[in-house]
């Protein structure tokens, strides 16, 4: 990803999309022949030059200070996610800008366990660009059966945007899939020298009709939590409370599960669903998951 190119869209996005009214401007008579603010509006809200913001704006500004950071964060009403991904595009010193790792991505033993512990509900592992790293046996009913996948194409992006069968079982499908772009875009910033993620990109502009101008929105963000909604077509309609957490030790791999209420349509479903897709127990299988027998969790990644 270019960082100048990366810059220049953000900042144009971001300040497009406020007008001066929520900036608290005068009106100055003037007609305007852009979408919210203008660069000196902006650099004026700053406390920075114009000339100087344009050469932020153009990636032509070297490294600026943290106050200035924080000054055109304000400026631009940006929520928790703009700013992180502004402070990401700015950071001093580009040539020093995060790299992706070279080795694979590595779900630790507990977190196998942990996953299997949650049996009663869909629970899965997020890696960098969204790629699954491990799901439990409902997050595979209810989506997809990533683990049938090759371990390079186990990835929620492409599942929303590419697999026709998203678009079928996830409710309000198209902000669902925005979002999941709005996270690819926050990982752009975070690792502008991604060369899998690059590609990603490049697969989703050329198979998905809608993946561009929500790329070129230059929205961001960072899922916590919230609803979803699925349709199974053995289940019926599921509807989820969702919450992510970072695993401790790897910000880069995220938590998520999607929990049911008690005794609700959704949890009775999902026993119906669990119980449908189980797999047979054969008297050797029992042997081979006996937890007295070692387990290798070297387990193939998507990386």
């Amino acid at each position: 990803m270019d960082r100048s190119t990366e810059i220049a869209g953000f900042l144009r996005t971001r300040r497009a999309a406020i007008s001066p009214d929520q900036a608290g401007l005068p009106s100055d008579g003037r007609v305007r022949r852009v979408p919210g603010l203008r660069r000196d509006e902006v650099a004026r809200l700053a406390g920075v030059s114009t000339e100087y913001y344009t050469r932020l704006e153009q990636g032509r500004a070297g490294n600026p200070s943290t106050e200035v950071v924080e000054a055109l964060a304000r400026t631009l009403q940006l929520d928790r996610s703009e700013r992180e991904h502004l402070t990401d595009l700015l950071r001093p010193d580009p040539h020093a800008a995060r790299r992706t790792p070279s080795r694979p991505q590595r779900v630790r033993p507990g977190l196998y366990l942990m996953l299997e512990t949650l049996s009663h509900v869909p629970a899965f592992i997020l890696g960098r660009r969204t790629d699954v790293l491990a799901a439990n046996h409902l997050a595979r009913a209810v989506l997809t059966d990533f683990e049938a996948l090759p371990a390079t194409r186990r990835n929620l992006a492409r599942y929303y945007l590419l697999d026709p069968q998203a678009r079928e079982r996830v409710g309000d499908w198209e902000k669902i899939a925005s979002e999941t772009v709005a996270m690819l875009r926050l990982e752009a910033g975070r690792y502008p020298g991604d060369r899998q993620l690059a590609d990603l990109v490049g697969e989703l502009t050329l198979f998905s009709s809608e993946f561009s101008t929500w790329w070129n929105d230059h929205k961001v963000l960072r899922r916590a939590h919230g609803a979803k909604h699925y349709f199974h077509p053995v289940a019926g309609d599921l509807h989820f409370s969702y919450e992510s957490f970072q695993v401790p030790g790897d910000t880069d791999q995220t938590l998520c599960v999607y929990n049911v209420e008690p005794a609700s349509d959704t949890a009775q479903a999902l026993q119906l669903l669990s119980n449908w897709t189980a797999p047979e127990i054969t008297p050797s299988d029992a042997h081979t998951n006996d937890p007295s027998i070692g387990q290798s969790h070297d387990r193939p990644d998507s990386s």
